[in-house]
């Protein structure tokens, strides 16, 4: 399974913690109730790191997990962002695949997200 995973570097140690806070912002809404559900997180994992979704997680912990290649999609995507932010770059970007579009995630600005219940899905370190 971390075959399949998307492996991305990031220049400082310091970073990882900028990137986790910033997948916090981003992901699916619901404007309804000023909801955010995080998509992705960098997992760190035998001294490397991924950018995974949410339903890639449940599966390594042998969990069902109903991962869509519209789920990839919006992962490829906010690791596309990320790169582009110069947050992380993107070990092989040909197992990037489909990239999904811009208005299928929400990324809300720092300063706005007291104004959002960002929501998580999954907490890495507690088994699910």
């Amino acid at each position: 399974m971390i075959d399949t995973l998307l492996e991305v570097r990031i220049k400082d140690p310091d970073d990882f913690l900028k990137v986790k806070e910033t997948l916090t912002r981003i992901g699916v809404p619901s404007f309804k109730d000023k909801k955010l559900y995080q998509s992705c997180h960098i997992l760190h994992k035998k001294g490397k790191y991924f950018i995974v979704h949410f339903k890639e997680l449940f599966a390594l912990d042998g969990k069902v997990s109903t991962l869509s290649d519209d789920d990839i999609a919006r992962r490829n995507t906010i690791a596309k962002l990320l790169a582009e932010w110069s947050l992380i770059s993107i070990v092989d970007v040909s197992k990037m695949g489909n990239i999904a579009p811009m208005n299928s995630v929400k990324i809300v600005p720092y300063k706005e997200k007291h104004d959002w219940c960002l929501e998580s899905k999954y907490t890495i370190g507690i088994r699910h």
